[in-house]
């Protein structure tokens, strides 16, 4: 009913819910607590979120809550599509620094889980997209902090040129993360 991969940053999964289809259409079951639990995902979700993008190139991100308002994130696309991309900023992580970026459709039905201790974003490869994610905590104004999207050092692909990239004003302000203090051991 549910297919769970890692990515190469393990703690990122890659979850795909089994899609069933007829002469109708078709249906899944995209979050089903006992069936993450199943898998080893127990997280508490408390909110979803829901953002509708225009423009195709619009990024959203990078963006991550300190603690004690860390969130762990499961992210879909209901209409469209995302290259999805989470960084790793966890100071001990063998992997810290480094990103994995996923492609989520409507049409591929993936979701990406992205743990607390990431920096997390994505770019609309398609107008009019629709982007669902579930998070662990509410929204803090005072604990949102963010990354620099086109910070040269991680170079990540966001499958758009950078001048058909759009972005909010306060998205193009984030440091790199070099100049990042420790948020997350």
């Amino acid at each position: 009913m549910l297919n769970v991969v890692p990515t190469a940053i393990e703690a990122v999964k890659v979850i795909t819910p089994k899609s069933f289809g007829d002469v109708r259409g078709h249906f899944s079951e995209t979050y089903n607590q006992q069936r993450f639990f199943e898998h080893g995902i127990t997280l508490n979700f408390i909110q979803d979120n829901q953002a509708f993008s225009k423009e195709a190139g619009t990024i959203r991100g990078l963006h991550f809550q300190t603690p004690p308002a860390a969130q762990d994130k499961l992210l879909r696309v209901l209409h469209g599509s995302v290259v999805d991309v989470a960084v790793d900023l966890r100071r001990s992580s063998p992997t810290y620094g480094k990103w994995v970026s996923e492609v989520l459709s409507a049409e591929n039905g993936k979701q990406l889980l992205i743990p607390a201790g990431f920096a997390h974003g994505y770019c609309t490869l398609e107008p009019d997209t629709v982007v669902l994610y579930k998070v662990t905590a509410y929204w803090s104004p005072k604990d949102e902090r963010g990354l620099a999207w086109d910070d040269p050092d991680l170079a990540i692909d966001w499958q758009m040129p950078r001048d058909k990239s759009l972005l909010a004003e306060k998205d193009t302000r984030w440091p790199q993360l070099k100049a990042l203090p420790t948020y997350f051991d």
